[in-house]
């Protein structure tokens, strides 16, 4: 086993926990800020086309999300993987296992976008697109679906040096290629100077462009300063992608059930009427901010305490999960405190309709309630996935989605409307944020008594 030159080098494994956690946690939000930024952009420029690009590019989401679930799952497990390698110190094992992960990444991606390639006219008039839109979404995605691969590794990269310790470089990258796209996006969209007038085309090539520039940077970091990438070898590929696979896939799947959870509560809302679905989806907007920070929490607590059970250090790991899941709560309560006098002009600024406003007011005055207990779930399925207990965190996910938040938010809504609804939301994210708690407590209790005293052979 090959010993690391620079032991600790980010101070996981010896700084204070809120140190630690915050150098991660914090370049992580304005990375997160520039990918929806990055998301943003894209929708402006486009609706500026006209309401046919834009609900052609609108049908794309739910297919470009269900791809990246692939990348997300896979940074994941090389995230996790690569934080215990590096907490024990095998810094070879950890780049022959980076190498494979991104490898495997890329395999996957091409696949799923050769499929998608050949079958976007098939694939998006079976989800109901009309005819003059399909020639739309066909220029976009035939372009989208080439320079998807591109994504893989500064995503699955990023992860990798994340897992190291340094949030900063990962963050700078995004926001380097969210730049860059800002830039390219008016210039290729519409013809600007020299440039040609692509429309939806122009987009996607303005994507494919940033993330090849984000690709070159995530290899230089990983290669030239991290030491993270080596010679595939190939009598250990199969094992590396099978343990990759083994954590990767379930946590794919987590994500994926996200965006179906919300396409079902929007079928409730759909019931209760226009101004609902709109009230909802303002809503949403609002909240990608709310929890931004808990979210980079999240991600953050992963690598923590990825390495420090590679190190042989439980305490430290758990004790940091519990530090995150106190300040989640804190954090939460005083960002609702503050939705308090915020909630009527924020109502006011996203639609002049009376009703969608008084909707939108009440969702911003019962949900944000609950946004410390929905992170300390959050919390939890991250630190399940640094145990490697990716099924234990799938099946949390579900639980949370589909036990407690839509069973919840329908009884809500057939006594109370949509009002009721958004107040299901919030007690779901109460019992399951309770519930989340008490488990990683017994898992804490379990874990370290198994450590001290080992169950007698």
């Amino acid at each position: 086993m090959e010993t690391n030159n620079k032991p600790d080098k980010y101070g996981l494994l010896s700084d204070p926990i809120p140190d630690a956690l915050r150098r991660l946690a914090v370049p992580m939000v304005f990375g997160m800020i520039a990918i929806l930024m990055f998301n943003l952009v894209d929708t402006f420029f486009i609706s500026l086309l006209g309401t046919n690009a834009l609900a052609a590019v609108s049908f794309t989401f739910p297919v470009t999300f269900g791809l990246n679930c692939i990348t997300m799952g896979m940074s994941v497990g090389i995230s996790t993987s690569i934080g215990r390698l590096l907490g024990s110190g095998d810094t070879k094992s950890a780049a022959r296992l980076t190498t494979h992960g991104l490898l495997l990444a890329v395999i996957l991606m091409v696949l799923g976008s050769t499929v998608g390639w050949l079958t976007i006219n098939p694939l998006f008039s079976l989800m109901g697109a009309s005819a003059d839109l399909l020639s739309i979404i066909h220029d976009y995605m035939a372009v989208w679906y080439i320079a998807i691969p591109l994504l893989v590794i500064p995503m699955t990269g990023n992860s990798a040096i994340r897992a190291t310790g340094d949030a900063k470089s990962p963050a700078k990258i995004m926001i380097m290629a969210g730049l860059i796209n800002g830039v390219l996006d008016p210039l290729l969209i519409f013809g600007y100077g020299p440039f040609p007038e692509l429309g939806v085309k122009g987009a996607a090539i303005s994507s494919g462009i940033s993330w090849a520039v984000a690709l070159t940077a995530s290899l230089y970091l990983l290669h030239r300063r991290e030491k993270l990438l080596t010679t595939p070898v190939f009598l250990k590929l199969k094992s590396d992608w099978q343990q990759i696979l083994h954590i990767g896939a379930p946590a794919g799947l987590s994500n994926a059930l996200n965006p179906f959870s919300s396409a079902l509560l929007m079928s409730l809302l759909a019931a209760q009427g226009t101004a609902s679905v709109a009230a909802f989806g303002a809503a949403m907007r609002i909240e990608s901010i709310l929890v931004i920070g808990m979210m980079a929490l999240g991600s953050a607590l992963m690598p923590f305490m990825a390495q420090n059970l590679g190190a042989n250090k439980p305490e430290r790991a758990f004790e940091a999960l519990f530090s995150a899941m106190h300040f989640a709560i804190l954090f939460q309560l005083l960002i609702f405190i503050a939705m308090v006098p915020l909630s009527v002009p924020l109502a006011s600024l996203f639609s002049s309709d009376a009703t969608v406003q008084h909707q939108l007011w009440h969702y911003l005055l019962v949900v944000p309630a609950s946004y410390g207990l929905q992170a300390v779930c959050m919390l939890l399925i991250s630190a399940l996935n640094a145990l490697h207990k990716t099924v234990n965190a799938l099946i949390w996910n579900l639980l949370r989605l589909f036990g407690f938040l839509l069973p919840t938010a329908w009884v809500g809504s057939l006594y109370y409307g949509t009002e009721g609804l958004f107040i299901g939301i919030s007690i779901a994210n109460v019992i399951g944020g309770i519930c989340a708690y008490l488990y990683a407590r017994r898992l804490r209790k379990t874990i370290l008594s198994s450590i001290v005293t080992p169950p007698k052979i």
